[in-house]
């Protein structure tokens, strides 16, 4: 099928929980070498239908970005084909539109019928798989990797910091990032690899960050905000743990438990009820921006009663 080559075989994905039955995996393209940034702003007026629009699209913002063929130095000839390219415009969602096509064929070819089908109400590309304890749900992402380049919009770290020291801050860049098909047209900036390498190395110093961090998935996933699709997810939890790391980088504040898991559920408790949660690395961006005003303030007031009384439910 037209399209298949664009695609790298599984072998090469990465993934992140979004829940304990719902996984993020990205799927790398192939064909696209030497990423370098746009240094042109220009008007776009088209639409995915292929009309004209009297006023230009929206600007992205925040982790979001156009994304064109020319800003990489060798490019496949697909990527400047009318079925994911317009106006010289990489689109995210009519690469979405070959993905899909891809993977439904890929279901029936490979008879995986019965294990594996497509959840058709969502806009993204999600399979449902029946595993041998129970569903689960993936969210398939066509990714554009980017090693070695760090984007301009992650101006981090913004000054000297203690944590992460500066070694690791050189060795984290060099990973690069990610631009994720996710919206109609712009691509979304990723930094899973780096993410990780700041996970993998968290207690080099014999601290509890991750088993803080642990716990409060624990009770996030228990207590505080369960369910298929959780207003907070994973990444949230995450997110405010590199913050509280960064806020408090010396070993002594992460040698006792209890201490160092209610400083995380506090911090968690004014990112929730304030709406606000800043990306680590592109500190423009909120992560909580289009959450549900409601479900966050349900989540807060479950927090705030739980540090009241926070021997309750404590692992």
């Amino acid at each position: 099928m037209k399209g298949r080559w664009l695609f790298q075989c599984a072998a090469d994905w990465w993934g992140k929980v979004l829940a304990p039955s719902q996984f993020l995996v990205t799927v790398p393209v192939k064909g696209l070498v030497g990423y370098r940034e746009a240094r042109e702003q220009r008007w776009r007026y088209y639409t995915l239908r292929g009309t004209r629009l009297p006023c230009p699209l929206q600007d992205p913002e925040g982790l979001r970005q156009w994304l064109e063929a020319e800003q990489f130095m060798k490019s496949q000839w697909q990527w400047h084909e009318a079925d994911v390219n317009i106006e010289g415009d990489i689109v995210p969602a009519k690469v979405l539109q070959v993905f899909r096509k891809l993977v439904e064929n890929a279901i029936g070819t490979c008879h995986l019928s019965g294990k594996v089908s497509m959840l058709t109400q969502l806009s993204a590309v999600w399979v449902a798989v029946e595993t041998s304890t129970c569903q689960v749900e993936l969210e398939l992402v066509p990714t554009v990797e980017i090693p070695t380049v760090w984007p301009e919009k992650a101006r981090w770290p913004p000054c000297l910091k203690r944590w992460p020291s500066r070694q690791r801050v050189e060795c984290i860049k060099s990973f690069g990032f990610a631009l994720l098909a996710c919206s109609n047209y712009h691509w979304q900036q990723s930094f899973l690899q780096a993410e990780q390498v700041l996970l993998d190395q968290l207690d080099e110093d014999g601290g509890c960050r991750r088993k803080c961090f642990q716990a409060l998935r624990q009770m996030k996933e228990d207590v505080w905000c369960p369910g298929k699709r959780p207003v907070v997810t994973s990444h949230h939890l995450q997110t405010v743990l590199f913050w509280t790391c960064e806020k408090y980088p010396h070993p002594k504040d992460w040698q006792v438990f209890s201490k160092a898991f209610l400083r995380l559920v506090r911090k968690l408790h004014k990112c929730v009820s304030q709406h606000f949660l800043k990306h680590y690395f592109v500190r423009k961006s909120n992560l909580l921006q289009h959450a549900s005003s409601g479900e966050l303030d349900t989540v807060a007031q479950k927090l705030a009663l739980f540090l009241k009384n926070p021997q309750i439910g404590l692992p």
